[in-house]
């Protein structure tokens, strides 16, 4: 008979294992010695703890399910309740309670972690919803169009809730959506009703003035063509592609008048000269604008020029195109700079460039978090995959802050 401080071997070779309750039956040996059965059991103790150490660690440090980990415990259990290994079986099963509450309160504060997650994700989506139905009456169709996508984006972000409040939810935030689509196309469609309007006022007006263009009634048709410039302005614009070819008509049919009338007042041909000469300067005036430093001042000077300019009169025909392209060039330049600044301060496109960058510096810091806490808990492939992720994030980052010091910072 053969026997250590936890089991022993009587003369038949069955080998016992001693617990609280009594010795209690772990087997029989009859291929070898006493020590040889009882180390094979001792074996199989060691290898309970083994077991029992790894999922003590895989509790406190993965993301095992708690129905997983109950499931393991119970199946350690059976063996240890099952007596087939010899050694502190009583250890083993206070280590397998402690691991049993262990499972309880991860269990618990997983429920906990739910019911949080899901007040935020019903908190996002109320605040989603409120946003839309707000966009939902704006008329700045662009951005509120360009938003309520962004919206949408962020919307199939988010975790579901239970479904009769995502129902209501989504059923609120798509019906604001289809509103500000209704009255979008509304928009667009009274504007082209508009410009349709425009479209036929102007085409009267050409066939007006194509008809007054071979007039030698000089000072009564000229009046009538500046009437007619009036109306034109008046009438707003119509399609891009219809205003051009008006627009030529319109302007052709002026130009056929008044070459007419300079051929028969060919005596003008000093005034106009000396004309020519004053607009020339004042061209010269106008191109020191250039390139603009200071919109205001520009802006001024270039309106006290115009208005030099609109006094001088008339110049030779031939030499028209020539001057005024000289002033439009400095106009144009002008415009742009105007436009420039418009889209520079613009607070909504900086708003926005603001928001996106503030989104991915905090998705660039948590994945930074993500990824140290990887690396500390030795998962570092995880590491690895997310510091992947990091790249693609940090590049638009970069990216999103370039775009935001065009706007001055």
């Amino acid at each position: 008979m053969s026997s250590d401080p936890w089991g022993r071997v009587d003369e038949t070779g069955t080998v016992y294992v001693r617990t609280a309750d009594g010795e209690k039956v772990v087997g029989s040996w009859q291929a070898g010695t006493p020590e040889e059965a009882l180390a094979y059991f001792e074996r199989k103790y060691e290898g309970l703890v083994v077991e029992i150490g790894l999922l003590e660690r895989r509790v406190k440090t993965t993301d095992l399910s708690a129905k997983d980990a109950q499931a393991a415990v119970d199946h350690l259990r059976q063996q240890v309740d099952e007596h087939h290994a010899v050694g502190d079986l009583a250890a083993l099963a206070v280590r397998l309670d402690a691991l049993v509450a262990a499972v309880d309160k991860r269990r618990e504060e997983r429920k906990v972690q739910r019911a949080k997650q899901h007040d935020e994700s019903r908190q996002a989506k109320e605040a989603l919803v409120a946003e839309a139905e707000e966009l939902a009456q704006s008329e700045q169709w662009r951005a509120a169009g360009e938003r309520l996508r962004a919206l949408v984006d962020t919307w199939k972000g988010l975790p579901r809730l239970d479904r009769k409040s995502d129902d209501e939810l989504w059923h609120r935030f798509s019906h604001a959506r289809s509103a500000f689509s209704k009255r979008r196309k509304a928009h667009f469609a009274s504007l082209d009703a508009q410009r349709e309007e425009a479209r036929k006022a102007k085409e009267k007006l050409v066939a007006e003035a194509e008809s007054l263009s071979g007039s030698t009634d000089w000072g009564v048709t000229a009046a009538r063509y500046r009437e007619l410039m009036a109306e034109w302005k008046a009438a707003g614009r119509a399609q891009r592609e219809a205003e051009d070819e008006l627009w030529n008509r319109f302007r052709g049919a002026q130009d056929v008048f008044f070459a007419a009338r300079s051929g028969v007042f060919a005596e003008r041909d000093a005034e106009q000269s000396e004309n020519l000469k004053l607009k020339e300067e004042l061209a010269v005036e106008a191109e020191k604008l250039l390139p603009v430093t200071d919109l205001k001042a520009a802006r001024a000077a270039f309106r006290s020029i115009n208005e030099r300019w609109e006094a001088v009169g008339h110049v030779p025909r031939d030499a028209r195109p020539r001057v005024e392209g000289r002033m439009h060039t400095v106009e144009r330049a002008i415009q742009e700079s105007e436009e420039n600044e418009w889209r520079r301060t613009n607070p909504e496109a900086r708003a926005r460039a603001a928001g996106l960058t503030g989104q991915l510096q905090a998705a660039v810091d948590k994945l930074r978090g993500q990824i140290d806490a990887a690396r500390a808990t030795g998962n570092n492939a995880r590491a690895d995959k997310l510091a992947k992720e990091l790249e693609g994030r940090q590049a638009l980052l970069d990216q999103a802050l370039k775009g935001l010091e065009e706007f001055g910072g």
